[in-house]
């Protein structure tokens, strides 16, 4: 890989951190609380948008697409495997949570 290319990657990482620091809260509810489904819903949605995407990108890098480089498409994989480990990892969270409340003594 060019130094060229790995610079670019890196000012493209910083852009998001950027990006990821300055993001808008979810919008509220008339209450003023934020809806536990819009946001697990959002996040799922998320994590099935860069599954996608992933799949898109390899399919057109096997198939030749000159668009699509190995590096672009090995980051967007790395990406969406994140995303879905930080899902699964969440979920058991939620799981444990729920049952360490269920066995709680009353």
């Amino acid at each position: 890989m060019e130094t060229s290319a790995v610079d670019s990657l890196l000012a493209q990482m910083r852009v998001m951190k950027a990006a990821a620091g300055l993001r808008e809260p979810q919008p509220a509810t008339q209450t003023g609380k934020v809806d536990f489904a819009d946001v697990l819903k959002s996040s799922l949605d998320g994590v099935a948008r860069a599954q996608a995407k992933s799949e898109d990108m390899q399919k057109a890098f096997v198939l030749g697409d000159s668009n699509v480089s190995l590096s672009d498409t090995m980051i967007a994989m790395q990406k969406a495997s994140i995303n879905f480990q930080t899902a699964v990892q969440v979920r058991n969270k939620a799981v444990q949570a729920y049952n360490d409340i269920m066995n709680m003594q009353v």
